[in-house]
């Protein structure tokens, strides 16, 4: 529309102009005599206007101004392209901020540089790091208070405990104790999970789980593994963690553990399958939430609190990996993928 009234304005106009050569038309009062009509002459041709809009009389522009409007418009796209780019370049380095905030606490701060306001969403963005990162310090330090302040009593109880003379009575809370030691422990674990900030590092996986079989056999369980897998940059503790947990889960309940290492440049898949009975699919989800047992799982014969696929499964996402489990004929097979780096 711009474009449109800068035309009109440099092109057309309200009343028309004489063109060189041509001659105005006189006026003649009727019945004057003195005042004779010119004869005809001839009058060279002249272009008549490329077209009338609303009255005004558009004329063919001069040479060079289609190249000129050219020039002009491709400047002004440059300038509009370049501003866009410089208004939107705060922004993204405030999403990859927020993006890596997620996995370490620890990263430098945003540079407080732009714009006012860049600058003060950079500022406030900083700040809500520094107040996460306090947070998180605070809870480790109640987790050890907590830690310390519930374990002194449940060894006093075991003390106590081996004093009775009743074993039938003595047995019976040596149970009940051991299952407040386990839930104790899987509490402070899950919560210990959450708020740790670990360090990536490269790790041997293969080494890794024949170590965790050795360990299994000799204590007399039914575990295999398969595979090899190149050493991969992840965190070593929650890696370790969220293997132990399945495999506790699998044999635990499938009695037996299937370990399947699937190596590619972009994923490592590790998968976890045992002869158990399986979960059901409308509770697929429901069993990686904390304190969740299923009703056929609610025994001290399997024991367990509620928390190992919990444990697991944020374990796996501090490693940047996904964990699901699916039904397969025979049991349950728990697929744990990891990403490669670049």
């Amino acid at each position: 529309m711009m474009t449109f009234v800068l035309l009109l304005a440099f092109f057309g106009e309200r009343q028309h102009r004489p063109l060189p050569g041509e001659r105005r038309p006189q006026v003649v009062a009727p019945g004057d005599p003195t005042q004779a009509a010119p004869a005809p002459r001839a009058r060279p041709f002249r272009r008549p206007p490329d077209m009338i809009i609303a009255g005004y009389a558009v004329r063919t522009p001069p040479p060079g101004f289609w190249i000129s409007m050219a020039s002009q418009l491709f400047a002004l796209t440059v300038a509009a392209l370049f501003a866009a780019r410089m208004l939107a370049r705060p922004i993204q380095r405030l999403g990859q901020a927020a993006a890596e905030l997620g996995a370490d606490l620890n990263r430098p701060p945003i540079a407080e540089t732009g714009t006012a306001e860049a600058r003060q969403a950079a500022r406030v963005f900083n700040q809500m790091q520094q107040r996460i990162r306090q947070s998180v310090e605070e809870r480790g330090r109640f987790l050890a208070a907590v830690s310390h302040d519930l374990r002194t009593p449940l060894t006093r109880m075991k003390l106590r405990v081996e004093r009775l003379q009743d074993d039938a009575a003595r047995d019976k809370l040596r149970e009940d104790i051991a299952e407040m030691a386990a839930m104790l422990n899987a509490t402070l674990s899950y919560l210990r999970d959450e708020a740790s900030a670990e360090a990536w590092q490269m790790m041997d996986v293969t080494a890794l789980l024949e170590s965790m079989v050795e360990d299994a056999l000799d204590a007399g369980e039914d575990v295999t593994v398969a595979g090899h897998a190149r050493p991969l940059l992840t965190r070593p503790v929650a890696l370790r963690r969220c293997l132990s947990n399945l495999l506790q889960n699998a044999l635990r309940y499938g009695h037996s553990a299937r370990i399947t290492i699937c190596d590619t440049d972009a994923l490592l898949t590790i998968d976890i399958a045992d002869a158990g009975p399986g979960i059901p699919e409308d509770q697929m989800e429901a069993v990686f939430e904390p304190f969740v047992r299923l009703e056929n799982s609610r025994n001290r014969s399997t024991g367990g609190v509620g928390l190992g696929l919990a444990i697991a499964r944020e374990a796996a996402s501090q490693c940047g990996g996904t964990l699901t489990l699916k039904n397969v004929p025979g049991g349950l097979l728990a697929r744990l993928t990891l990403q490669r780096a670049g």
